[in-house]
C-alpha cells in the first residue's frame, strides 16, 4: 500500500497494489475525516488506519462507492462510525452478500466479516453525505454497478468516481442489467455534467487532471460506441488477460460478436 498523500488540500489518496485500487479521505479542518472505498487487503486496511492515526486524522464517517467486495470493506481500527453507500448499493450489497464474501475471502482472506458490507443507505433524496466535514455531493447512477455513487467535493474540485473513468480499465459493464450500455453512457453523463471538476480519482488507476478527465470521458464513450457498433477491437488499456476477456464478454453479451 502507497501512504497517502494530499494531491490537493484536504483530500488525500492511497494506492494499493491489488488491480491499483484506490483508498480517498476528505480531511475537516478539525482533523476529522471522511473515508471512501478503503482497501484492500487486511494489511492494507491496518496501514491506513496506522497512517491516519499518525497524522491526528480520525474517521467519523465512510462511503462506499458501490456495492463490489474490495469497494467495502472496513477494519475496526478506523472506528465505529456510519458506513453510507445510495441505496441501490446497500440492496445490492444485502441481497448478494454471501457472494461477496466469497470474493474477498478469495482475494483478499482475512477481513472481519461482521463489518464487511454493513452499509447505510443515505435518504432517498440525499444529495450530500451527511457529515461535518467539507460538502461531499453523491451522483448517483447504474454505470458500473446499481446505486454506483461517485463523490465530488467542490472546495476541493475532486471527483472520486468509483470504479469509472480509470486509464488502466476499460468502461465494465454490469451485464446483468436490463440495459448496460444504456446505464453506463447514463453514468458518464451524469459525471460529465458535474461542474468544476479539477481532480479525479478513479477506483482503480491514477490520479488526474482536469484535461485528463475530460479525455478519459471522451475514451470511454469511444469505448462504448465501438462495442455497440459490434466489430471486435482493440483498447490499449486491455493490457490484462481477465481486462482481454471481460471486453470479449461485453462484446458478446451486447452484440453477438466476438472473436
Amino acid at each position: 500500500m502507497q501512504r497517502f498523500r494530499e494531491f490537493t488540500p484536504g483530500v488525500l489518496v492511497a494506492t494499493a497494489s491489488y488491480a491499483t485500487t484506490t483508498s480517498t479521505v476528505v480531511v475537516a479542518d478539525d482533523g476529522g475525516c471522511l473515508v471512501i472505498d478503503p482497501a484492500v487487503s487486511v494489511a492494507d486496511l491496518t496501514a491506513l488506519a496506522a497512517d491516519l492515526d499518525g497524522a491526528g486524522l480520525r474517521p467519523r464517517a465512510g462511503f462506499a462507492t458501490h456495492p463490489h467486495w474490495d469497494h467495502v470493506l472496513w477494519s475496526r481500527d478506523l472506528g465505529e462510525v456510519p458506513r453510507y453507500a445510495a441505496p441501490g448499493a446497500v440492496a445490492i450489497a444485502e441481497s448478494m452478500r454471501e457472494e461477496m464474501i466469497s470474493g474477498v475471502e478469495a482475494t483478499a482472506p482475512g477481513h472481519d466479516l461482521e463489518l464487511f458490507g454493513r452499509l447505510t443507505a443515505l435518504p432517498g433524496d440525499a444529495g450530500h453525505i451527511p457529515w461535518d466535514g467539507p460538502a461531499a455531493q453523491v451522483i448517483v447512477h447504474d454505470g458500473h454497478a446499481p446505486g454506483h455513487g461517485a463523490v465530488f467535493i467542490p472546495d476541493a474540485g475532486a471527483l472520486v468516481a468509483g470504479d469509472m473513468l480509470s486509464d488502466i480499465e476499460i468502461p465494465l459493464l454490469d451485464t446483468e442489467a436490463d440495459d448496460p450500455l444504456g446505464d453506463y453512457r447514463a453514468g458518464l453523463r451524469r459525471l460529465a455534467a458535474v461542474p468544476g471538476v479539477r481532480w479525479l480519482v478513479p477506483g482503480h488507476g491514477h490520479v488526474a487532471g482536469a484535461g485528463e478527465f475530460r479525455r478519459r470521458l471522451d475514451a470511454d464513450a469511444r469505448y462504448l460506441d465501438l462495442l455497440a457498433a459490434g466489430e471486435p477491437f482493440d483498447d490499449p488499456r486491455c493490457t490484462a488477460q481477465w481486462l482481454h476477456d471481460s471486453h470479449e464478454h461485453q462484446l458478446r453479451h451486447i452484440t453477438g460478436g466476438g472473436g
